[in-house]
């Protein structure tokens, strides 16, 4: 730098940051509203132009300084007040508004004007276009990853998966976590949804998608007891639990507002609703209003009376400590009851009906697992998994429909039941049943053990599908293919000793189970009376490979090594 010259102002970076600050500013109209962002934009343009005008002037000014000299003490006349730009006459041309917008841009920057001490003005659109700058950059620090509430339809929602009888009747609920099943809005009643505006947000239709209000309120109590929370509309606890992390920290927070005014300004207002309640958690395993009626009252959604609707509004609040099954369940009728008095406060209900409510005698379901045809289901369960994976049967709101007849299956539990309390003296302590359609092969009822959960005799276990010797009942393979091939009802056969000598195998004589022989007797009476020795003859008549064939075609699978089984194998001596 010439010796006596002075710095040339540092202008250039006044209109840069300015243009920059003119897209980080139409972010704010989401959160600043329209007014705002409008006089935000005046400000703004004027910031750009102006720094633009300071730029040129200040070269003008540097150039008149260098050409001085050192510097020296100038007097400067004052300025007359008349217009110091020339009369501009814009020529009348038919381009697009875009292109006219540029070349008024370029015709401005080629104006001239002398103005005394400019590096004033200067400094201060750079110290407000540094104070955007800053401003960018913390914005932006909070939206780049910052979710769309478009996020709130296309995520996946975890949904239980039901499993159903042949007419119906829901056996169970297979679910990771969360049991939920999404009900529309329009069958929620609105003495729930009233309830639940009540107890959560009773602005939630005027507002913008948070409550500056209850803000307010929330810092003032945050101060007092030192904890960040509260504040919290349905909208931003909507955003929060589905498409935030749960962290309390004061940028999820400003995060958790941004997010739930873009939420209102793209859903309506029942939309958010119906999506709140069916994603809030209401204790347990419970998410969403239908499977929280189910699991505290053992009914639908639309069943619920006001007293009900009440106490189930109430619980999100704190789901552990307001719960009916929990160690003080009065905190929950007291939670109910202020619900009640809230409603009455804001009009949704009188008086006649909060102390109606108030008296009403609440009757709640069993606190149990909620099961039918135990090891039916989970027998149903295994299948799914081996074919759509545990992710998609956790979550993916399959609804099963399955062969049994839950009518059937009560009757089977309960002549199992029946029957091993018969031999309780012989020290029988379990049994199980297996019913199928002669037709079509289907279950029809499945009764793994007396009772699925005694853990003292494995109740747990499903002897119906583990491999075991089937005894007797096998013989109905041996005597099919006897029935196809050459024998009739009406065959006799002989019911007296026999010893079957094969190579390599030790001599095999066949008993009857009473140790008694009836001569001969027909193939008819030999299957009813379960004779073993005439089983023998007919499977030797044909071969074991023969049986083996027929049993694989009526669907038994486990007869795969045929070289370990022989004559024994009619009389259930094969797992």
């Amino acid at each position: 730098m010439a010796r006596g010259a002075r710095k040339k102002p540092d202008v250039y970076l006044a209109p840069q940051i300015a243009k920059r600050a003119l897209y980080f500013s139409k972010g704010l109209l989401v959160f600043v509203g329209k007014p705002l962002y409008l006089a935000l934009i005046a400000f703004l343009y004027v910031a750009y132009f102006v720094g633009h005008f300071a730029r040129v002037f200040s070269g003008k000014v540097a150039s008149g300084l260098k050409k001085l000299g050192k510097p020296r003490k100038v007097r400067i006349p004052k300025l007359k007040l008349r217009p110091f730009w020339p009369k501009i006459k814009l020529p009348k041309i038919k381009i697009s508004p875009r292109l006219w917008w540029l070349k008024l841009q370029l015709f401005l920057l080629k104006i001239r004007i002398p103005v005394p001490k400019i590096a004033l003005n200067v400094k201060l659109f750079t110290f407000v276009g540094l104070i955007l700058g800053f401003g960018f950059v913390f914005w932006f620090s909070i939206i780049r990853d910052l979710p769309s509430p478009r996020a709130l339809l296309s995520r996946e929602q975890e949904v239980s998966t039901k499993i159903y009888d042949r007419n119906g009747v829901l056996l169970y609920k297979i679910f990771k976590e969360k049991n939920r099943t999404p009900v529309p809005l329009e069958e929620i009643p609105l003495q729930v949804r009233l309830a639940t505006l009540a107890a959560e947000d009773a602005e939630f239709y005027s507002h913008p998608g948070f409550s500056p209000r209850g803000i307010l309120r929330a810092i003032i109590k945050n101060l007092r007891s030192g904890e960040l929370s509260g504040g919290s509309t349905i909208t931003q606890q909507l955003v929060k639990n589905a498409l935030l992390s749960p962290e309390k920290t004061l940028t999820r927070k400003v995060r958790e507002i941004i997010l739930s005014v873009e939420t209102e300004l793209t859903f309506s207002k029942d939309q958010i609703l119906e999506m709140y309640l069916n994603e809030v958690s209401y204790g347990g395993t419970a998410y969403g209003v239908q499977e929280a009626s189910r699991l505290y009252f053992g009914k639908d959604v639309d069943e619920l009376s006001l007293a009900e609707a009440a106490l189930l509004a109430g619980l999100p609040k704190s789901p552990t400590k307001y719960s009916p099954f929990g160690p003080n369940p009065e905190l929950s009728f007291s939670r109910q009851r202020e619900v009640l008095h809230l409603m009455k406060v804001n009009k949704y209900i009188d008086g006649v009906q909060e102390e109606e409510a108030k008296n009403q005698t609440l009757t709640f379901a069993p606190n149990k697992t909620d099961i039918k045809a135990p090891h039916f289901v989970m027998y149903i369960r295994q299948l799914l998994v081996d074919k759509y994976g545990e992710e998609v049967v956790e979550k993916g709101g399959l609804e099963v429909s399955t062969t049994l007849d839950y009518a059937i299956q009560k009757m089977a539990e309960q002549a199992v039941k029946t029957e091993v309390d018969k031999l309780a003296s012989l020290r029988v302590s379990n049994g199980a049943a297996l019913v199928l359609s002669p037709q079509t092969g289907e279950i029809l009822a499945m009764v793994g053990s007396k009772d699925y959960f005694d853990q003292v005799n494995d109740g747990n276990v499903n002897v119906t599908v583990r491999p075991r010797q089937p005894g007797s009942s096998i013989k109905i393979v041996n005597y099919s293919y006897a029935l196809s091939h050459d024998y009739t009802p009406a065959t006799i056969i002989s019911d007296s000793p026999v010893t079957f000598s094969v190579p390599g195998q030790p001599p095999y004589s066949p008993k009857n189970y009473d140790g008694a022989y009836r001569g001969s007797l027909t193939l008819r009476s030999a299957l009813a009376e379960s004779r073993n020795i005439p089983a023998v003859k007919v499977l030797a008549s044909y071969g074991v490979a023969k049986m083996i064939e027929q049993g694989q075609k009526m669907g038994l699978t486990t007869w795969d090594d045929t070289s370990r089984f022989g004559l024994s194998l009619t009389l259930g001596g094969g797992e």
